[in-house]
């Protein structure tokens, strides 16, 4: 593992009960949607399911993953936090699907020339403290793609975030108060979640680092991606700065490594 992960935000939050709850809104017909367009548009719908290896690098509760193990593809479900991964276990014996579960650090993977598509979605790419370990990860994919691979790499539009961004919102999910405060702070989105109950009260903190299109395109190329594709949305629309909520990059392994 990396060193002291247990200092860093995301190990704190991904591995808390309430994380779900306060994403619930993030569905699987979302993370369907999702996996159709990217099977689409690398054509790898039309291959056989099971010839193709696939790796969900940040795969959260896995929606994603159980969704490509549905379709028979040969998935593993990669992530840190064990609360998460346990969920994805358990939904994946419940469905009984076949799927492959490993922890470990993002920054950390050693795979090598194992897989036909690596995705990583949902805003999960820029949690570090330094672009060096960002593009760390980069390299960790491209070294565990196969030659002519894909790596699908979903991340917020910083365009469209800054127009859009709300402040502060508040909700209530299942008699939980949820307050989010968000702010762009040295070239992140950095959003402070307190969750309330009657009886108690808890905070997390989120920190994801922006990436203009040039900044992160310039960067898979030191990795030894070729940029494809880039949509606006999980449907497949057309990227534009000023409307698309997401970048969602489809990358090539186009350098052996």
């Amino acid at each position: 593992m990396s060193d002291t992960p247990e200092k860093e935000w995301f190990a704190e939050w991904f591995n808390h009960s309430l994380y779900l709850k306060v994403y619930s809104h993030r569905d699987n017909a979302e993370a369907k949607t999702c996996i159709e367009t990217i099977l689409r548009q690398t054509g790898i719908e039309n291959l056989t399911p099971s010839d193709i290896r696939v790796m969900d690098i940040a795969c959260g509760a896995g929606r994603h993953a159980l969704e490509l193990a549905r379709r028979g593809f040969r998935t593993t479900a990669n992530d840190l936090s064990p609360f998460l991964l346990e969920c994805t276990r358990t939904e994946a014996e419940r469905e009984n699907i076949s799927l492959e579960c490993t922890r470990q650090d993002m920054r950390d993977i050693t795979a090598e020339n194992a897989y036909d598509l690596v995705v990583q979605l949902f805003s999960s790419f820029g949690y570090f403290r330094t672009k060096e370990e960002d593009l760390r990860v980069l390299l960790n994919v491209h070294r565990s793609l196969k030659k002519d691979g894909w790596y699908i790499l979903d991340l917020i539009n910083p365009v469209y975030l800054k127009k859009k961004l709300v402040p502060v919102s508040s909700r209530t999910i299942k008699g939980l108060q949820v307050l989010e405060k968000r702010r762009i702070e040295a070239g992140r989105i950095v959003k402070q979640i307190t969750i309330s109950s009657p009886d108690d009260s808890i905070s997390f903190e989120e920190s994801v680092r922006l990436y203009e299109p040039e900044s992160i395109e310039k960067m898979l190329g030191e990795a030894g991606f070729t940029v494809e594709k880039v949509f606006g949305d999980y449907e497949g629309s057309a990227y534009a700065d000023e409307t698309s909520s997401r970048m969602m990059i489809f990358a090539r392994k186009t350098e052996n490594g």
